[in-house]
């Protein structure tokens, strides 16, 4: 009686291991799979995206245009692609979005309320990369838009009227 309870023990710890081991076998699958359908889709945005004149920088694609427009043109020609004048969240994109050495616009504003800045979305600028003096809506101008001004310098936005004519930098969110 002994000797055949034992062999069920030795029978069900077989089964656990197996059961146990291919779950874990399972869980490394799916992980491969998640992994490998992650970088086809990033692809298939990446490569759309490139074809379409957007730069790729974790998380977002970014369209820096070749003309001037207005801050107000230009945030309506970012809304038609799909995107929204960009938002700087971080050192790492601020750092980014001077490489293209060129005086651009940005999604900051601060069109609703003389002197607090808010970006496109609505959220209150936190992080500012001010430029020295400013804001300063300078000779009484009524500067309430935002470029990036010395691109060779990391503290470099400046308020001017949103009239003046810029280039402008687009951004797209990715949701993977």
């Amino acid at each position: 009686n002994g000797d055949v309870e034992e062999a069920d023990m030795g029978k069900r710890r077989k089964l656990y291991k197996l059961v146990g081991v291919s779950f874990g076998l399972l869980c490394i699958l799916q992980a491969a799979l998640n992994i490998s359908l992650r970088h086809v889709f990033l692809s298939n945005i990446t490569d759309h995206n490139f074809q379409q004149g957007w730069v790729y920088f974790y998380p977002s694609f970014y369209y820096i245009s070749s003309t001037k427009k207005s801050w107000h043109d230009s945030r309506d020609d970012c809304l038609q692609r799909g995107a929204d004048l960009v938002i700087i969240n971080s050192k790492e994109e601020q750092d980014f979005t001077r490489k293209f050495h060129k005086t651009t616009w940005i999604g900051l504003s601060d069109r609703e309320t003389e002197g607090i800045w808010k970006w496109v979305d609505g959220t209150p600028m936190t992080k500012s990369y001010w430029a020295r003096g400013e804001p300063n809506s300078y000779e009484g101008k009524n500067e309430d838009c935002v470029e990036i001004r010395y691109p060779d310098e990391e503290k470099n936005w400046n308020d001017i009227p949103c009239e003046d004519q810029r280039f402008w930098i687009c951004e797209k969110t990715t949701a993977l």
